[in-house]
């Protein structure tokens, strides 16, 4: 079992291949502890009204952050913010962590994972933390790294109901749920393409070391190509940037995290942090494709970036002592 997979079953699938729920003064390997709690969350109203739609400075094309943070307790709950830090609301309360997910494409929902007592599931609301849903309804299987098809119906991600991690796609009502991925073993964190064409997702397939590589396919599952092939490296969250054109993603050497830019086609490999003695995680583009948003522990806890889609002017973006984690910009 390799180290991703074996953190699937510890951290409940919401951070694959050396990457779990973080505290400030460790790696993101080691989960927090989780009380047991109700499968349904309990959600908090927010105090103020974040619209989708709202007027914001043009950074990165504007929009909004959504990410998940233990600022005001224990757990992880789910926070929005704008691209300047501001007008920060808190979307969910409860006894349990409630992981990040993207915005929809018209900005009315947000997907998330979500913690049960004994699973994890892909979970749906409305953008201001209202009418919360599970759309898994898996009793006995971990689900999450849940994905928006561009046109916002249909939903990509991973399971365990069959046994180890696959790639599934649903409506957005949860039903007609289908495994577009069948190897022995595991295929995790999908992301769509922006035509709807291809999923990028990661996989210990093919590796004899067990370590994760970065593919792409159909989104029928034909078609599978690898685009990065290292044999001493755990890649993950992989995301494709607006135009298509390239795609982002955490690496691993087992010491150190930094986050990497490849072509489409897995070519002209780049490191946009390369920051030794700190990691980071989790990139999401900007609307416009100018910018990444990401996590790091470089100030000692972790914090949410912005930084130039080249790596460049990197800039702390929630300054909170506590744990701000999993940005997904819209």
């Amino acid at each position: 079992m390799n180290k991703s997979l074996n953190l699937f079953l510890t951290a409940c699938l919401v951070l694959l291949a050396g990457c779990s729920t973080p505290t400030p003064t460790s790696q993101p390997t080691t989960p927090p502890t989780l009380s047991p709690v109700p499968s349904t969350p309990t959600i908090e109203a927010p105090t103020a009204t974040l619209a989708p739609t709202a007027t914001l400075q043009p950074v990165g094309g504007g929009g909004m952050i959504v990410f998940d943070s233990n600022r005001d307790g224990t757990y992880q709950d789910i926070f929005v913010m704008d691209t300047l830090g501001s007008g920060i609301t808190r979307l969910t309360r409860g006894e349990s962590n409630f992981f990040a997910g993207p915005l929809s494409p018209d900005g009315t929902k947000i997907l998330f994972t979500g913690y049960g007592l004994t699973r994890s599931y892909v979970g749906l609301m409305n953008a201001d933390g209202s009418n919360p849903v599970d759309l898994s309804q898996q009793p006995n299987s971990d689900e999450g790294f849940a994905t928006w098809s561009p046109d916002g119906q249909q939903i990509a991600f991973t399971s365990r109901r069959d046994g180890n991690n696959e790639i599934y796609i649903m409506a957005v009502d949860g039903s007609g749920a289908k495994r577009i991925t069948s190897d022995p073993k595991d295929d995790f964190a999908p992301s769509w393409s922006p035509d709807g064409k291809q999923i990028v997702f990661v996989s210990d397939r093919g590796n004899p070391t067990d370590y994760n590589n970065v593919y792409i396919m159909n989104i029928d599952g034909s078609g599978v190509k690898r685009l990065t092939n290292s044999a001493k490296e755990i890649d993950f969250t992989p995301a494709w940037s607006p135009d298509g054109s390239k795609i982002a993603f955490r690496a691993s050497d087992g010491t150190q995290s930094d986050l990497y830019l490849i072509n489409a086609d897995g070519t002209d490999r780049v490191n946009l942090t390369n920051t030794p003695g700190s990691d980071e995680w989790s990139p999401s583009w900007s609307p416009d494709g100018s910018m990444l948003a990401f996590q790091t522990d470089r100030d000692g806890n972790w914090e949410i970036y912005l930084m130039n889609a080249d790596g460049g002017n990197p800039e702390n973006l929630t300054n909170n002592p506590a744990d701000d984690e999993r940005p997904w910009w819209h």
